[in-house]
């Protein structure tokens, strides 16, 4: 059957419908009076001829034979130009990543202009052969960093004679778009996060898991500006700068991991008990629990439908007694069911969304996820009534629950700076050619107005400060105490940090978080890790330890254990 494309071409070029390919070829061959057998060499002239035949060619309109050639084939042609009247040998400037893969998802890549975005914006100066921006920064700035083409004008006598050539327009640089990325502190996260997921495949911490595709941001927990972003598998975009070849445009095509996914933005997971501090925060403003009142974990939770504590066995009962700074640090599922039936899931809602949870952050990429916060109205959506079961399972990060990377990130900021709302960016600052700066309301606008973005609304509430520090007390606990779930990974840091980890059942996989914040009295970095088929959250955590080592000049100074020792794990039904 003809494809639709292929019989608009056909007809385009008044060819019958019926000819093959091979009879297209000869067509053409014949067309062009080309009398060469070699077929590669007939191939090459026909796709010249071609083209100029498609964009049109004079002495006042060149077009491009190859952007690629060695400098011994220029040197070449210069020698013999006039064997070749007609072919000149230019220099151009041509987009280059020395860093290679090196943050590829925040920087993406460029290529030829296709027919859509040339005529979406030819009256921006765009010609048929230039390159344009695809996917990450080089997409959403495309308009400041393209710059303005100068204009070389050609005099011609009556029997075209070249009598004069001159600059009529200069040409403009494009603006600077400086990435609030530290390089140093992206690579070492890149690094941190791959090795953190080869471990794990090799059974370094415990049981393996065939962990193979993961994402890591580190944020300023005051400014919201993103210092590193990473996500695995990622692409090389230097590939993509002069033509990337058909064989390696068709391995990332086929990688199941899909490389061109940026994991931090693009894809939302459940985020298992790295949720609960949104539920404490709720119980406690909601006056549904004190900060004194201990509840007794014993192991299976009597409502709903009766889920147990990770803890649970046929020989252990549960944590016992706990208050909620408690709960945090042993990562109490019984408490935190109690702490769902007990607020009900409008109110968990109303600070899961302060938080920014299930919501885009807006920040500067293109096709940012939205992810999902579980509530009876999204329920409804899926054609189901709302349970007391729904409940207790969103208190512990389940249920329909389902975020970023990115937005874990934010909700960890706002947790850590006293409760104040920031908005991740990853863009410094834009300066012109001129060295005038773009205002930020100018690129905020901007941006919204690019990615179709609406400037969410969301109702400002109040954490009180107690309430605040009880519940980062106890994500201190989690990595500074005996029995924190991460104690075994930072009990020798350098530095005191708060974090949490979580492990979250996705169908026949296991997903594993770390959330972490540094340092714990005054904190600057928050750091999410989140590594697909991970395992457990506690193997996370190796990570984001590296990463604060980094941070803080530390050079991740490994203390050597044992890796043969059982560790606490936490498991979520």
């Amino acid at each position: 059957m003809m494809k639709c494309g292929e019989k608009k071409w056909k007809q385009l070029h008044k060819l019958d419908e019926k000819l093959t390919a091979e009879e297209c070829f000869e067509h053409f061959k014949a067309k062009y009076g080309i009398t060469n057998e070699n077929i590669e060499e007939v191939r090459a002239i026909i796709a010249i001829r071609y083209r100029i035949t498609e964009e049109g060619y004079s002495s006042t309109r060149s077009i491009t034979i190859s952007n690629k050639i060695s400098r011994e084939s220029a040197i070449m042609l210069n020698e013999r130009s006039k064997e070749f009247p007609g072919v000149n040998i230019v220099v151009e400037a041509n987009r280059y990543y020395p860093e290679q893969s090196l943050a590829s998802h925040i920087v993406g890549y460029i290529g030829k202009i296709n027919e859509n975005e040339f005529e979406a914006n030819k009256d921006a100066g765009y010609k048929m052969n230039d390159n344009f921006g695809k996917t990450g920064i080089e997409y959403v700035f495309e308009k400041y960093l393209k710059g303005q083409d100068g204009v070389r004008q050609i005099d011609m006598a009556v029997d075209g004679t070249v009598t004069d050539e001159y600059i009529s327009k200069d040409a403009v640089a494009g603006a600077d778009v400086i990435l609030t990325i530290d390089a140093n502190l992206q690579k070492v996260t890149e690094v941190a996060l791959q090795s953190n997921m080869q471990a794990i495949k090799e059974g370094a911490y415990g049981e393996a898991s065939d962990a193979q595709a993961g994402a890591a941001v580190v944020m300023n927990v005051k400014t919201g500006e993103i210092l590193a972003l990473a996500s695995y598998p990622n692409f090389n975009p230097d590939l993509f700068a002069s033509g990337i070849n058909s064989s390696d445009l068709e391995k990332y095509n086929n990688d199941p991991n899909k490389p061109f996914v940026n994991r931090a933005i693009q894809s939302s997971y459940a985020p298992g008990s790295t949720f609960k501090m949104v539920t404490a925060i709720s119980a406690l403003e909601s006056g549904a629990v004190t900060l004194t009142e201990k509840i007794n974990d014993t192991g299976v939770y009597p409502r709903g439908h009766n889920p147990v504590c990770w803890l649970y066995t046929s020989s252990h009962r549960g944590h016992g007694y706990l208050n909620i700074t408690q709960a945090i640090k042993h990562s109490c599922n019984y408490f935190f069911y109690e702490m769902g039936y007990r607020v009900g899931i409008d109110i968990l809602d109303k600070y899961a969304n302060y938080f920014g949870l299930g919501a885009k952050t807006g920040v500067e990429l293109p096709n940012e996820r939205a992810g999902t916060l579980a509530s009876k109205k999204v329920a409804m959506e899926y054609g189901n009534d709302w349970y007391v079961s729904d409940s207790l399972s969103a208190a512990i990060g389940q249920s329909y629950n389902d975020f970023t990377p990115v937005q874990m990130a934010r909700y960890l900021s706002i947790l850590t700076n006293g409760g104040k709302r920031v908005d991740p960016t990853l863009i410094k600052s834009v300066i012109n050619a001129d060295g005038s700066e773009v205002s930020k309301e100018e690129i905020s606008e901007y941006v919204y107005k690019k990615l179709g973005i609406t400037k969410e609304q969301v109702e400002d509430v109040q954490i009180s400060e107690q309430n605040l520090k009880a519940v980062l007390e106890g994500m201190r606990s989690v990595t500074s105490e005996t029995g924190g779930s991460a104690y075994s990974i930072f009990r020798n840091f350098n530095i005191e940090i708060g974090g949490k980890t979580g492990t979250a059942q996705a169908g026949d996989k296991t997903n594993a978080w770390f959330v972490g914040f540094a340092p714990f009295d005054d904190p600057e970095i928050a750091v999410v890790i989140m590594i697909e088929n991970g395992g457990h959250g506690l193997y996370a955590a190796y990570g984001a330890r590296e990463i604060i080592g980094q941070y803080f000049g530390m050079n991740a100074t490994w203390i050597n254990e044992n890796l043969s020792a059982v560790p606490t794990i936490e498991v979520q039904y």
